[in-house]
């Protein structure tokens, strides 16, 4: 490419369907990799569930231990190394599972797996956008996110496809390739080194007056904003690793507990829509504030026995899918873009890590409480979260009035 091509700015849909495409391959060949893969791994080899499983964990220890090193990478040297790198780590890792004799090697192959989502799934690519477009990356990180709503819709079937054809050893060097063939490709011809402030466009009006916080309060307001983000990460991941048996143990059957589950995808899209379309018109807290809320409200009704579980399910999948949103939103508002990278970096610290080990917390608290205590303990957390941004809320309230 000329270096004039270069410097032509790309359209933003462009950057965001080639980003979009490469986060729903990211997002379905670790995070949802289990799912599909985790009984035919089993059955093939012998090895023990909760071994097979716990790879998942221990990717996201890695990208949560590598993530203000990330977010220095990006600050120091830009957003070109970081995306393209996610891609070779996630080919890695996959090939290495893929052919793994023994379950050491399958572990350590989550190891390098790790690395990838360190370097390439929303917290990075947040960092990214926000390096690219500034103020004005609202509007991207939302729309990336929709994208990635569909990332089990598509990869699990795809993952069910490949297994019966190829085996699942097969399905995974597949999908390592597919990174190296798509994946890769995609993000070095759309990641550009733009200035790290840009201005606002497309709905993107209220970020654009946004500048850094005043250094009196902002030690407070980050402690406050690492902690929602790290309750309403721990609290999702364990409603989406056991949602299924805590709808059992409101007396709903397996096969309907599965068919209500299928709910929770659309729910976190369909209210990510919403706040693409009204999210410019208010500062990203509100998302938050709605997010937490919705959570709440869901997993307190679920605990009180109301009836209406479709409802309560989509309720609880709206607040946690616009939660995503909020987790890139609001920190390129508060903390300004010129520090987006390392900010971000440093929130995924905590956040990756309570991810990571939420899920073995919830099983043995389910084993010990039995499900509905530990709905009860879910919707507690829940309402402290609410509480917390609350605070932040307070925290921040004058620059938020004196931006609006």
């Amino acid at each position: 490419m000329s270096p004039e091509g270069e410097s032509r700015p790309l359209d933003r849909r462009v950057v965001i369907s080639a980003l979009g495409v490469a986060q729903i391959l990211a997002w379905g060949t670790s995070f949802y990799f289990p799912a599909v893969f985790a009984g035919p791994i089993v059955a093939d080899t012998g090895w023990s569930l909760g071994y097979v499983v716990s790879g998942t964990s221990i990717g996201l220890l890695v990208a949560g231990l590598i993530s203000p090193q990330v977010g220095r990478v990006i600050d120091r040297h830009g957003v070109r190394p970081v995306l393209p790198a996610s891609s070779l780590f996630y080919a890695a890792g996959l090939a290495g599972i893929g052919l793994s004799p023994a379950l050491p090697v399958y572990l350590a192959a989550w190891v390098v797996l790790g690395l990838g989502m360190g370097t390439g799934l929303y917290d990075a690519v947040f960092a990214t956008l926000g390096r690219m477009y500034g103020h004005g990356a609202r509007g991207p990180i939302t729309n990336l996110t929709l994208f990635g709503g569909f990332a089990s819709t598509i990869c699990w079937p795809l993952s069910a496809y490949l297994i019966d054809a190829a085996g699942w050893r097969g399905a995974c060097l597949i999908y390592a390739a597919l990174h190296l063939c798509l994946s890769l490709p995609l993000q070095v011809a759309v990641v550009r080194e733009q200035p790290a402030i840009a201005p606002a466009a497309d709905g993107d009006e209220y970020d654009a007056r946004k500048e850094d916080l005043p250094p009196a309060n902002e030690t407070m307001i980050f402690v406050l904003l690492a902690l929602v983000l790290s309750l309403a990460a721990g609290i999702g991941s364990i409603v989406v690793v056991h949602l299924l048996i805590l709808l059992q143990a409101k007396g709903v059957a397996f096969a309907a507990a599965v068919a209500l589950g299928t709910l929770l995808g659309p729910a976190q899209v369909g209210a990510r829509v919403i706040e693409r379309v009204f999210g410019s018109r208010y500062h990203p807290i509100w998302t938050m504030i709605a997010a937490c809320a919705l959570m709440a409200a869901g997993l307190a009704l679920l605990f009180g026995g109301f009836p209406f579980l479709a409802l309560v399910i989509l309720i609880y999948g709206a607040g946690y899918g616009i939660s995503w949103v909020a987790r890139g939103t609001l920190p390129l508002a508060l903390f300004g873009p010129v520090r987006f990278p390392l900010v971000m970096g440093k929130l995924a610290f905590p956040s990756l890590i309570v991810q990571a080990l939420a899920p073995a917390a919830g099983a043995l608290l389910i084993e010990a409480s039995g499900a509905d205590t530990t709905i009860g303990v879910l919707a507690g957390f829940a309402l402290i979260n609410v509480a917390l941004i609350g605070l932040l809320w307070a925290a921040c309230r004058r620059r938020i009035s004196s931006g609006a």
